[in-house]
């Protein structure tokens, strides 16, 4: 099977060729793989800094979209050429930067008919990590007021356009050139983060400061603290949360899948709520390039791998 990962952690990332997928256990899917998700996070699994369940040799590869080729046992719901989005860790054996892929079924959703392959491919984590900040360690209610720092990145996107879906007005924080973009996603504000003054104009815009903000930036969640009210709340995607101050809530968000929640975060997806830019498509053998661009950042957009070629 063509694959690409790493023959051992933290070595660069190579085609391989791997053995063909084991046989499927009960309530397992095996996925025919059209798209998958390259993101800042592969980076920690090709050092070893997340540990997915699978061992070198090992594909990388944590989100994709695919055709469901074979069932485990009696699998409601899936049947063999249904279209399937997944972030399904732990890895069931390899990671889904390969031809073939078991997933989990309980967190597989089905592909809202007009969603392209590669947007499905690249949806899952950023949306999952969005949605695990503003309705679970956020809890955002409508009409509040939601910063959202780090706004450029796909992640950063999803949370502009999730928190606005919710009722809030948000306020982001991007370069010049990212403003047009940033209020065609909901962002009733944008400042700058160049400034470096700019967690006291959002404390201004916000009227004393945000009830709620996200940090999608590294290094950012401190700055996004000096934003936010007294007594406000403050979740960090980054793995950096400040200490505590003010009587404000701190928590850092952790991806985790969750098919449920996937699944209604599809469903915004295909009525046009939600929205992901794909900026590059690469071919497995190119892998190590789309790890390289996805790291170095693709104005918003997101990259993806395409086993088969053009999707």
């Amino acid at each position: 099977m063509r694959a690409a990962g790493v023959s051992q952690l933290g070595g660069p990332v190579t085609p391989l060729d791997l053995p063909g997928p084991r046989p499927l256990r009960r309530g397992e899917i095996l996925l025919q793989v059209r798209a998958s998700g390259v993101g800042n996070w592969d980076e920690f699994v090709r050092t070893g800094g997340w540990d997915t369940g699978a061992r070198p040799p090992m594909a990388m590869g944590v989100e994709t979209a695919g055709t469901v080729t074979a069932t485990g046992g009696a699998v409601p719901g899936f049947q063999p050429g249904d279209r399937v989005t997944t972030h399904s860790l732990p890895l069931p054996e390899q990671g889904c930067w390969a031809e073939l892929f078991i997933a989990a079924a309980a967190q597989s959703v089905p592909v809202p008919p007009g969603v392209p392959w590669d947007v499905a491919g690249a949806f899952p984590v950023p949306a999952l990590t969005a949605d695990e900040a503003l309705s679970g360690a956020l809890q955002v209610r409508p009409g509040e007021t939601v910063l959202v720092n780090g706004a450029g990145g796909v992640t950063g996107g999803l949370l502009v356009q999730l928190a606005a879906h919710y009722g809030a007005r948000v306020i982001a924080t991007g370069g010049p050139g990212s403003v047009h973009r940033l209020r065609g996603l909901g962002a009733a504000s944008i400042v700058d983060y160049h400034d470096p003054g700019w967690p006291a104009q959002v404390r201004s815009l916000a009227g004393g400061g945000a009830d709620a903000a996200v940090n999608a930036a590294p290094g950012g969640a401190a700055d996004a603290l000096r934003a936010v009210r007294d007594g406000g709340r403050l979740a960090t995607i980054t793995g950096d949360p400040p200490p505590a101050e003010r009587g404000i809530t701190v928590s850092a968000v952790l991806v985790t899948p969750d098919g449920p929640r996937l699944g209604r975060l599809a469903g915004l997806l295909g009525q046009g709520v939600l929205s992901v830019p794909v900026g590059g498509a690469f071919p497995l053998d190119q892998a190590a390039q789309a790890l390289a661009t996805a790291r170095a950042g693709a104005h918003g957009a997101a990259i993806v791998l395409r086993p088969g070629g053009p999707a």
